[in-house]
């Protein structure tokens, strides 16, 4: 990790950057299912952060008077020991001179025991994660394997991972982020510190692959996107339209998206997208997108996602800053391109998790409005039995064993939706029902009467979204399921993955126990949590 000077576009001067290997994004790690590897996450940072650091944020946890960056990078959706997972306790500055209370080890293990997918790195330092992955600290990881290669479809030149991020530049170039809560958030409070952590950060700029405003020459052929959402707080609903660039305005729609995976891999079957693609904080979309019939047009990545987003209960447009415009599409004239991917019907098996098999459920609140010490909007997870939420260093209150199955439930009784993320492992949504139909102290969960996934929500996911107002209810096994993933015990963290979010307590640990058939001993758990 370096700082380094990175042009953005060719109006801008440079902007001072942190980047994996000195580039932002990161290097894209391309990696073999069922081939391990030894990834040294180094730290060669300045000894003064980038971007102001508020230095309350969990004071009574952060040592903020320790020289030097922390970081600590973690692999989303990676099937991963504790050790390598990135536990945001696991940091360390320059040349690994301080290390945090979970730090373990220098050389993180990646067993990529897993299905083949697309994965991201990225920062998760804990208080300083929004700073540390809006300096630039976040990558692809492409895990493949030879099935998915026997499906022919675009590859080379012709596959193209994609990440989308807001950000917001001053005149000479440099990042903006805000060190103050808006006075429309209440801001004036005299009592808040300077600088102060925001609730939420939204850009006013594009940004994909490292490119403000980008410009993508295409040929009149299939593409696959993998598609990352690795903004701050930001929503995508996605859509390509026809554009006039001459005249700005834009036209009818252009060519859909058919998604072949999500997070956790490949979908059983293609799916066209009929509508808009939804992209919640850290989630992936795997689509192929024919161009064939539009050369010589140019069309735009269009978003309608309002920046303070509430899934369908809210799609207009609010004050925050939205940004329609992602990114423009410049299609090229007929040449000597092959004609479009024929896409097979069933592109891999998705084996269901048996709702038989439950052994435990979990009742998990999502809540806003909550106040810190110094009276700003604090968001907390809760349970059952603490439904006004828990701090990050509450005890443990999810422990599952390896090897249970769960269903997890999560309800929002905030105003906001939150694309809430499991590290370890990945489960499957069963559907979505409002808030007020299930009462875990009175109701069985009713199957027949939720809502089904939406078809990009199907398949294997380590990131839900959970819009106001609405339960949702994924079932997630804990090790190995019908030949795929693996097993690991340890401690982990689950959270919302807007980054002011799980920065500031909407984050929590849990601990994946050993078997009770198995040799406590034999097994590494780490009791010693975050909360210290």
């Amino acid at each position: 990790m370096r700082e380094v000077e990175q042009k953005l576009h060719r109006d801008l001067p440079s902007t001072t950057v942190w980047g994996y290997d000195g580039q932002f994004p990161g290097p894209t790690i391309e990696a073999e299912q069922g081939e391990p590897i030894y990834v040294r996450w180094t730290n060669d940072l300045p000894n003064k952060h980038l971007l102001p650091e508020d230095t309350t944020i969990h004071s009574d946890l952060i040592p903020y008077d320790t020289p030097g960056v922390r970081t600590v990078t973690h692999l989303h959706g990676g099937n991963v020991e504790s050790e390598s997972d990135g536990h945001a306790q696991a940091w360390f500055t320059r040349d690994f001179q301080e290390t945090g209370l979970e730090f373990e080890k220098k050389d993180y293990y990646y067993v990529n025991d897993q299905p083949p997918a697309t994965l991201w790195y990225h920062d998760h330092s804990l208080g300083i994660t929004r700073l540390n992955v809006y300096a630039g600290l976040a990558g692809f990881y492409l895990l493949r394997n030879d099935h998915e290669r026997s499906l022919d479809l675009p590859e080379g030149e012709y596959e193209i991972p994609l990440v989308l991020q807001d950000r917001s530049f001053e005149e000479d170039g440099s990042l903006f982020y805000p060190t103050a809560i808006s006075d429309e958030k209440g801001g004036s409070d005299e009592s808040y510190p300077d600088p102060s952590i925001v609730p939420q950060f939204y850009g006013d700029t594009s940004v994909v692959n490292g490119k403000a405003w980008p410009q993508l020459s295409v040929e009149p052929r299939s593409y696959r996107f993998r598609l990352l959402n690795g903004s701050n707080s930001r929503y995508y609903s996605l859509k390509f339209r026809r554009y006039d660039e001459s005249s700005g305005e834009t036209g009818g729609d252009g060519p859909s998206f058919v998604q072949i995976g999500n997070d956790g891999g490949l979908l059983s079957t293609p799916v066209e997208i009929s509508d808009r693609l939804e992209l919640g904080v850290g989630q992936r979309a795997d689509v192929v997108v024919d161009f064939s019939e539009y050369a010589g047009e140019t069309l735009l990545l269009h978003n309608n996602a309002p920046a303070q987003y509430r899934g369908r209960t809210g799609l207009e447009d609010d004050d925050i800053v939205s940004l329609p415009e992602i990114m423009l599409v410049d299609v090229n004239e007929p040449g000597d391109s092959q004609d479009a991917t024929e896409l097979p019907d069933e592109l891999t098996r998705v084996p269901d998790i048996p709702v038989n098999s439950v052994d435990n459920e979990r009742y998990l609140t999502l809540n806003g409005g909550t106040a810190d010490d110094y009276g700003r909007l604090l968001h907390l997870l809760g349970t059952a039995d603490e439904r006004d939420g828990l701090k990050i260093d509450a005890p443990m209150t999810e422990e599952p064993a390896l090897g249970d199955t769960e269903i997890w439930s999560f309800a929002n009784r905030s105003g906001m939706s939150h694309p809430m993320h499991l590290h370890l492992v990945h489960f499957q949504m069963l559907g979505r029902q409002p808030i007020g139909d299930y009462d875990p102290d009175e109701d069985e969960i009713d199957l027949e009467a939720l809502e089904a996934p939406e078809p990009y929500e199907r398949g294997w996911n380590d990131v839900i979204t959970v819009d106001p107002g609405e339960i949702v209810h994924v079932i997630v096994h804990f090790g190995r399921h019908d030949g795929l993933f693996n097993d690991q015990t340890g401690t982990y963290m689950w959270h919302c993955h807007m980054l002011e979010h799980e920065d500031h307590d909407m984050m929590r640990p849990f601990t994946v126990l050993p078997n009770s058939d198995e040799d406590a001993d034999s097994a590494d758990v780490d009791d010693s949590t975050i909360q210290r």
